[in-house]
C-alpha cells in the first residue's frame, strides 16, 4: 500500500490526556482522551504531536503520544536498518 506521493503509508495515531502521575502512563479519565488523529507518516504525526504538546505545556499532567499503528497492523514487517 502506498500513498499518492509514492511513499509507503505508515500509519501513526496521535492522542493524549491527563495522567494520574507524572512518571506514569495511566490516564485519569479515559472518556476525556484527546484523539488528535491518524497520520500517514511519522513526520506529520510528530508535527501534530508537537503542536498539541506545546499547547498543553501549562498542564504538567497532560501528555501526548505517537503510536506506530503500522507496527501493530503488520508486526512481521520489520523496518530496515
Amino acid at each position: 500500500m502506498t500513498a499518492e506521493d509514492g511513499k509507503k503509508q505508515l500509519l501513526h495515531l496521535v492522542f493524549g490526556g491527563e495522567l494520574k502521575t507524572l512518571g506514569g502512563t495511566e490516564f485519569r479519565d479515559l472518556d476525556a482522551l484527546d484523539i488528535v488523529g491518524i497520520y500517514p507518516d511519522y513526520q506529520s504525526a510528530q508535527t501534530a504531536w508537537k503542536a498539541k504538546a506545546q499547547a498543553s505545556v501549562d498542564n504538567a499532567h497532560m501528555r501526548y503520544f505517537v503510536v506506530h499503528l503500522h507496527r501493530l497492523l503488520d508486526p512481521d514487517n520489520k523496518p530496515a536498518g
